[in-house]
């Protein structure tokens, strides 16, 4: 059993996995030379434009928030949060709907 569970994964892994080494056929041709092909040249840049300062790129820590975004965002958890528990008939609101007092 040991050899037959041995046999069956052998032949399953040569099938799955590459070959080891280079196999080319015989007749293949050669690959072509292209000389004028262009080279790749990279232009300098100096030695103050190196550094990558915050005040120049918008994108330095966008998570982080004002404390007036977190409060927005928290007001807008618990909104989002009471519609979810009132579609359930759960009454967890807020007690103010559009400045107006709710109720209960």
């Amino acid at each position: 059993m040991r050899n037959t569970i041995r046999t069956i994964f052998e032949s399953l892994l040569r099938l799955l996995l590459p070959a080891h080494g280079c196999h080319r056929a015989a007749d293949a041709p050669p690959t072509p030379e292209r000389p004028d092909t262009p080279t790749l040249t990279i232009p300098r840049v100096p030695a103050d434009q190196r550094l990558l300062r915050g005040e120049d790129s918008h994108l330095i820590r966008p998570y982080v928030l004002t404390p007036q975004e977190r409060q927005e965002r928290r007001l807008q958890r618990g909104r989002r949060r009471a519609l979810w528990l009132s579609s359930y008939g759960l009454d967890a609101g807020p007690r103010w709907i559009h400045g107006v007092e709710v109720t209960g």
